[in-house]
């Protein structure tokens, strides 16, 4: 067996490490003010245990204490759009200035190595510019009653109001970005928001808020709750709780939505990504994009790359570069610059993916490189020959996992990437646009990416998937019309309908 090497013991990390670790905000934000008792759920380092801090352990009456403040807020403190708008922008400007702060942050509570959350803290600072820049997305526009039958002598416009308080629900892979999607645009469409981050990467999320209420916004606006008994199910089905935004997985948000009852619902539940690889592509470039994509964050990316298709031509000389790629990959400690994969954010989903690669070996798969757990590092392993019914194909593995699996006719890769639950993204590699055009037509995903993997976002795009992969789409614009609704304001300007009557009869205008 190819094996690249789990290194996490090779050299101590740097001190800077442990003399860098920030000042964290309390462990829950409610009624305008955060919370420093109760501090008794940890957050560890999945590296090694280490404990990074500490959070409240919440109650469900916390859950309607929060959401009560937020919504008698909303009602007597107004919040103007431009100053919506100034909050958001400064903050983007100190998240700037403390960036070093927060990729501190993510790297020690997550899976991510510093490179990884450096990067996620400069996304961060797009969203928050892409939010603050959204307020454009809330003008109205005229009625067309003069060309309706049911005019009569009526004119009306319609505005983009908020919906309310936004329960948004964040997951562990993306602690600090994927918080931003939603309280960036719940903020500047003017609504009230409640933050549950993952109770495994809290301390980015807090962070976060407490950045915001630096930045301007009103301690009224914003709540946030971890952890405790029946805090998830209060927070969903409190009634003054208005929309619920919501990232992780299916069998999850389909609890939460039997729970919530009519509540508006956006999604975002992952995917199992197809990468295609037709005969006139380069092998070299897309084994290249291939690695990237599958084992970034140890493949715990919604849009990580899972099922690569060749078309069989290639198939030997992309595998051989994907295997070459994968066991050049640096797999150890999450703060050494060296280091391409951290571990797994839990010693427990390391065994998950463990077990389901020795499901597939045991059926008769193939494994080219990695393959081997060490405590919560689980190696960047590449599959062939995976039986269809393993779930490595079948479900979203969210670990280093990448099978390759060879095609003949191009319309067989295209049905085979749609044979999923999943409906996310997809990628294409071939030199034909035509080709390409005519296959992204046919693929049942969210986007299709040409000359590249799935593992392709920016924050402006319309982000989401179809079939179990979410409900509605993500991506700033897009989710400020969501989590804001238009209302129509309608005059009736009487019998007449006539202005000039009103005006006493001024004489008609007569052109010179």
């Amino acid at each position: 067996m190819l094996s690249s090497t789990i290194v996490v013991d090779a050299r101590p990390e740097p001190e800077a490490r442990r003399s860098e670790t920030p000042v964290l905000p309390g462990g829950a934000f409610v009624e305008g003010q955060w919370q420093s008792a109760d501090l008794t759920l940890d957050v560890r380092d999945p590296q090694d245990g280490t404990l990074v801090g500490r959070v409240c352990t919440s109650t469900a009456q916390d859950v309607r204490r929060a959401i009560t403040h937020i919504h008698r807020h909303l009602q007597i403190e107004p919040w103007p759009l431009r100053s919506r708008r100034q909050a958001l922008e400064k903050a983007a400007l100190l998240l700037g200035e403390q960036s070093a702060r927060f990729a501190t942050i993510i790297a020690a509570e997550s899976s991510k190595t510093i490179t990884e959350a450096e990067r996620e803290v400069r996304r961060c600072i797009e969203t928050l510019r892409l939010s603050a820049a959204a307020s454009t997305e809330l003008s109205g526009s005229t009625l067309d009653f003069e060309d309706s039958l049911a005019s009569g002598h009526k004119i009306g416009w319609y505005s983009r109001k908020p919906v309310g308080i936004v329960a948004a629900i964040t997951p562990f892979n993306d602690p600090l970005n994927l918080v931003a999607h939603k309280l960036g645009p719940a903020l500047i469409a003017g609504n009230g928001v409640v933050l549950k981050p993952s109770e495994r990467t809290p301390l980015s999320g807090l962070a976060l808020v407490q950045l915001l209420l630096e930045a301007g916004v009103p301690s009224g606006r914003i709540g946030a709750i971890v952890s405790g008994p029946g805090v998830a199910e209060a927070l969903v089905t409190d009634e003054q709780i208005d929309l619920i935004s919501f990232t992780g997985g299916p069998r999850t948000a389909e609890r939460i939505a039997a729970a919530a009852g009519a509540k508006k619902i956006l999604s975002e539940l992952g995917g199992n990504n197809a990468t295609i690889v037709c005969a006139d592509a380069d092998p070299a470039a897309a084994a290249e994009a291939i690695v990237a994509g599958a084992f970034g964050v140890a493949g715990q990316n919604c849009l990580s790359v899972q099922r690569v298709y060749v078309q069989t031509s290639l198939f030997e000389r992309v595998l051989e570069e994907v295997t070459r790629g994968t066991q050049a990959l640096r797999t150890g400690p999450k703060f050494d610059r060296r280091t391409d994969v951290g571990p797994l954010i839990s010693e427990d989903e390391a065994r998950r993916v463990e077990d389901w690669v020795d499901e597939a070996l045991a059926a008769g798969a193939s494994v080219h490189a990695g393959g081997q757990r060490q405590g919560a590092f689980y190696e960047p392993t590449v599959l062939t020959d995976v039986p269809a019914q393993c779930r490595v194909l079948r479900d979203e593995v969210f670990g280093p996992v990448v099978t390759l699996i060879p095609f003949v006719e191009v319309s067989d890769a295209v049905h085979a990437a749609n044979d999923s639950e999943y409906g996310l993204q997809a990628g294409i590699f071939t030199q034909s646009m035509d080709l390409a055009l005519a296959m992204a037509e046919n693929l049942h995903v969210g986007a299709v990416v040409i000359n590249e993997t799935s593992d392709i976002r920016i924050d402006s795009m319309p982000f989401g998937g179809f079939k179990k992969s979410g409900v509605g789409r993500e991506g700033v614009r897009y989710a400020v019309h969501a989590m804001t609704e238009p209302k129509n304001t309608i005059v009736n300007l009487g019998e007449s309908g006539a202005p000039r009557q009103l005006l006493g009869g001024l004489p008609e205008r007569t052109t010179p």
